[in-house]
């Protein structure tokens, strides 16, 4: 009976489990990974073996998240795949056309079927005052990365910036790739592909680095985060009007700095794990709340988001508008940003925060010759003073559109901002402070830790490289020690796979 019901618990671990994925940090991810390691550095001794390992893996961590869904992974990957194929070998201007607005309309189709769909019944439903009841459709976790990820493909094939790959194979590793399918980055097939011409080699450097990585990804993820979330952010945001005005502004705040460290930590160990794979990812985050504006905000967070609209979608537009002159432009950001929106999430939130985003940037622009002269006249151009008012500003205003982010509806986005400017008692803040040490030190350390200049990484990643294993393997027990300690309930799933 008792080596029946352990292995009943081992299998288990191996089938999909609904609302259970397998997640970074999490104590069965890093037993698996240390098996994938060892079979992937010492059996799978030629390229060709370490590629169809890794697939293996990939499909099986999906598998682990969506179920019967990594089918349609797999699907996806063999159609963008030959989409691309007959793209590139069609000679037709006509064909080549007609073959990539059917690949766009076959991703965004599927994408707005499982995303959108309800969202999409409940507008019919309010503008004509009907009754279509939702649809139970199960969304394939990440599907919005990975959808990004094969059109990214498609595109710079029509485009003739990047000729396809050769290998079924090879493409599937770049859909399937576990470090990014869930969360991102959303890498472009133009800068992974290519790393699978050379052999797979793992430095000293890369050790150091990825164990940096993956080290600061977990305490931003387990320890502040998840800490933050539980023990202050949820409670307020679930009903902001039993709490003064101090408390939603601090749960502002702690949410700004809780999605931060939630998506960024995943991004450090996604990064960090594909580096012990001997593959580099994008670059995803520069510490976005140094922003100096909205605009420079989105060079800094979500870069690979950000950066697939701005070549895919933004300069198209641009150069579609540019007849309209700055007026085509401002159209652009609004279409942009409502896109932003929309690819967050199926909500009115979600679309205000587009259109609040964009309408920062446009006000921007529009003002900029005025705010140049008003910063002339008072001496103000390009000091210390006048970067520090920016960066303060822009945190505050994007601070407020994220609360939009996490508010499950708009009237409770608009409760929270009622608190805070109608029911502040400021005398609160104190009672805060004592009543909540533990999610105070961590908001404190997690915005100094965010603010601290980035020169000092490089040394940390070189010393951890320089340790034996030994060392290595203590200091990485002595942060699960640290997450155990702190953590009041089991590794969350991550924010952004809500997106």
């Amino acid at each position: 009976m008792f080596s029946t019901i352990d292995f009943e618990k081992l299998r288990d671990l191996f089938v999909y489990t609904p609302h259970d994925p397998l997640l970074f940090g999490s104590s069965l991810f890093l037993f698996l990974f240390l098996g994938l390691l060892l079979v992937y550095n010492y059996l799978a001794k030629t390229k060709n073996l370490k590629i169809f390992t890794l697939i293996v893996f990939s499909l099986f961590f999906y598998y682990k998240a969506a179920g019967i869904y990594f089918l349609f992974l797999v699907l996806m990957s063999f159609v963008n795949f030959y989409f691309g194929k007959f793209i590139f070998i069609t000679k037709s201007q006509v064909y080549k056309r007609i073959l990539f607005v059917l690949a766009l309309m076959i991703n965004l189709g599927l994408l707005v079927y499982f995303k959108y769909t309800n969202f999409l019944i409940q507008i019919i439903n309010d503008l004509s005052k009907g009754h279509i009841d939702p649809i139970n459709i199960f969304l394939p976790i990440g599907i919005s990365f990975y959808t990004f990820k094969a059109l990214s493909y498609v595109i710079e094939i029509y485009i003739e910036v990047y000729q396809p790959v050769k290998y079924l194979r090879d493409f599937s590793l770049y859909m399937f790739f576990f470090p990014n399918i869930l969360q991102g980055p959303i890498d472009r097939a133009s800068n992974f592909l290519p790393q699978l011409d050379n052999e797979i080699i793992v430095t000293k450097a890369d050790i150091g680095k990825a164990l940096f990585l993956i080290m600061s990804g977990l305490f931003k993820k387990a320890v502040i985060a998840d800490y933050i979330g539980l023990n202050f952010v949820d409670r307020v945001f679930g009903s902001p009007l039993r709490f003064t005005g101090v408390e939603n502004l601090l749960a502002m705040y702690g949410y700004s700095l809780q999605i931060y460290c939630d998506f960024s930590g995943y991004t450090d160990m996604a990064l960090g794990v594909a580096l012990l794979l001997g593959f580099n990812l994008m670059e995803n985050f520069n510490q976005p709340f140094l922003a100096s504006s909205v605009a420079d905000y989105w060079r800094r967070w979500h870069i690979s988001l950000s950066t697939w609209l701005l070549d895919y979608l933004f300069k198209p537009l641009q150069i579609k508008f540019r007849n309209l002159r700055s007026l085509g432009t401002c159209l652009a950001i609004f279409i942009t940003f409502f896109v932003v929106g929309l690819w967050h999430g199926a909500s009115w939130t979600f679309v205000v925060f587009g259109i609040l985003h964009s309408t920062y940037i446009v006000f921007s622009i529009l003002t900029n010759k005025v705010k140049n002269i008003f910063y002339e006249k008072l001496h103000l151009k390009n000091t210390k003073i006048l970067k520090f008012f920016k960066i303060f500003i822009t945190f505050h205003l994007l601070s407020m559109t994220a609360i939009l982010f996490r508010a499950d509806n708009l009237t409770k986005a608009v409760n929270m901002l009622s608190q805070i400017t109608n029911f502040f008692h400021k005398e609160v803040f104190i009672q805060y402070v004592k009543g909540y040490p533990g999610v105070f030190s961590l908001i404190v350390l997690g915005y100094i830790l965010h603010f601290l200049p980035r020169s000092w990484e490089p040394k940390i990643q070189e010393r951890l490289a320089n340790l034996p294993i030994v060392g290595q393997a203590i200091l990485f027990g002595i942060l699960i020690w640290i997450v155990i300690q702190v953590k009041s309930a089991p590794l969350q799933p991550f924010l952004y796979f809500n997106y």
